[in-house]
């Protein structure tokens, strides 16, 4: 029996633990995706983290005024302490290829997102977390928003993919890294290939230096 691509991909995702999108909790989504794990974080958590950053705002501006998700990155970095991890912040006027795979967790991408009710979209300026990871040797896109986990690829495929998506000003990059504690002052660097810092195409045109 031959098989389709779409049977393919579903047979190949099985495995893959992948939660979709609900209300605006993509930040919560994200973190048990990057996690693979689907009580890595709850809703009532992030709250708590939230209150904690802002314990006397009774309008929390680190997620929806309603209370509905849509938490900032503020919350996230709070919440992967917990897990003994934290972010670090791409600086995209390098090229992808610098990031060491092997010492990393995974991805964080924070990209523009439109907010739609029903058929229509509202002009609302909202953004929107996915998780990227390594699973059985290859590199996973967890965008809550995709009905199932797209591989991404290899190595190579990974920085292609991640060069395309930071062409733009408005997505940024996190790498999530293990913290490696008091002691290990240098863990935000380690993620960085020596002699890897290569400034994109573009950036070398403006003149910008690393």
């Amino acid at each position: 029996m031959v098989l389709n691509s779409n049977k393919m991909s579903a047979l190949n995702t099985s495995k893959i633990y992948h939660e979709r999108q609900t209300r605006q909790l993509c930040a919560l989504h994200t973190l048990n995706n990057l996690f693979q794990c689907k009580n890595s974080f709850t809703k009532e958590q992030l709250d708590e983290i939230c209150t904690n950053l802002n314990p006397s705002v009774w309008l929390n501006p680190h997620r929806s005024m309603l209370g509905l998700g849509n938490y900032d990155i503020n919350v996230i970095m709070q919440a992967l302490q917990l897990r003994k991890c934290e972010a670090c912040w791409f600086d995209k006027r390098k090229d992808p290829a610098c990031i060491d795979l092997q010492a990393i967790v995974g991805l964080i991408l924070n990209v523009p997102s439109d907010y739609k009710l029903g058929f229509i979209t509202l002009p609302l300026h909202r953004r929107h977390w996915i998780a990227i990871r390594e699973i059985d040797e290859k590199f996973y896109n967890l965008d809550s928003k995709l009905q199932m986990p797209e591989c991404l690829g290899n190595q190579e495929q990974l920085f292609n993919y991640l060069r395309q998506q930071l062409q733009t000003n408005e997505r940024e990059l996190f790498v999530i890294i293990e913290n490696g504690g008091a002691n290990d002052s240098d863990t935000s660097k380690k993620w960085l290939k020596t002699n890897k810092e290569i400034l994109t195409p573009s950036s070398s045109m403006n003149g910008h230096v690393s």
